[in-house]
């Protein structure tokens, strides 16, 4: 096993244990879409596109309460070192259930009953932490379209490499350290919408690895804003949050 860290406390990416990857988010990228949005978190390179509220097809699939969100994330062929197969995999049916799951609490469904929301996320680079990726991207597209929202959704990772508790795994990490921890979180009201753990964590280790991931989607959930604000006012100056 190779070290991830080196004695500088450095990864193999030259960040600090408790640094993000450089990222950008784009909002309204695709013209024909009701909402969209683009993420690049490190190497990742991420599109969401919302279309809807809509009429549903099949009609059976209504709901005579609320709309139905449908998520689907895919993986371009060319997204990974070796080409993958275009036909949906086991992982990203799972994670498409996932995603949904994480973004179902933030929508106020309610207020379209008899419709259906579509989520579509394609990831054209993947380098590790892309679910959390999509989940912020596939957020800031619903406000884009300007679906009725609790909160956006922020997703961040956060995991362990040497034995030592770091934010933001990049795709090497991932493969070969010892612990990954996604959540996604709504910051306003404080409340978890995703929260998954591959690995062993003491209870010390937890709470460091919880906060630090707390931390990290802090600093996202300000850059969503901005691309928001930037698109609507003009101006990427942040907006004091009440």
């Amino acid at each position: 096993m190779r070290k991830l860290i080196d004695e500088n406390g450095l990864r193999v990416d030259g960040r600090r244990v408790d640094e993000l990857r450089p990222i950008k988010i784009e909002v309204g990228v695709l013209k024909n879409a009701n909402g969209s949005a683009s993420i690049e978190l490190g190497k990742n390179k991420i599109i969401a596109a919302v279309y809807g509220p809509k009429e549903v097809h099949p009609k059976h699939m209504a709901r005579p309460d609320r709309s139905l969100l449908r998520c689907r994330y895919h993986m371009s062929p060319f997204s990974t070192e070796t080409r993958k197969s275009p036909a949906p995999s086991r992982r990203e049916v799972e994670i498409s259930k996932v995603i949904r799951e994480a973004l179902e609490p933030a929508l106020i469904l309610e207020d379209y009953p008899r419709t259906a929301i579509d989520v579509y996320i394609e990831v054209l680079q993947a380098d590790g932490g892309s679910r959390v990726a999509s989940i912020t991207a596939a957020s800031t597209a619903l406000a884009d379209a300007g679906i009725n929202m609790r909160d956006l959704v922020t997703g961040c990772a956060v995991g362990k490499v040497d034995g030592q508790i770091v934010l933001d795994l990049n795709d090497i990490e991932d493969k070969e350290g010892e612990v990954d921890m996604p959540i996604a979180i709504m910051l306003n009201l404080n409340q978890i919408t995703l929260f998954q753990l591959e690995g062993i964590l003491t209870p010390e280790e937890f709470k460091k690895a919880f906060e630090m991931a707390l931390e990290g989607c802090k600093k996202i959930y300000q850059i969503q804003r901005e691309a928001l604000i930037k698109k609507y006012f003009g101006s990427s100056e942040p907006i004091p949050v009440e």
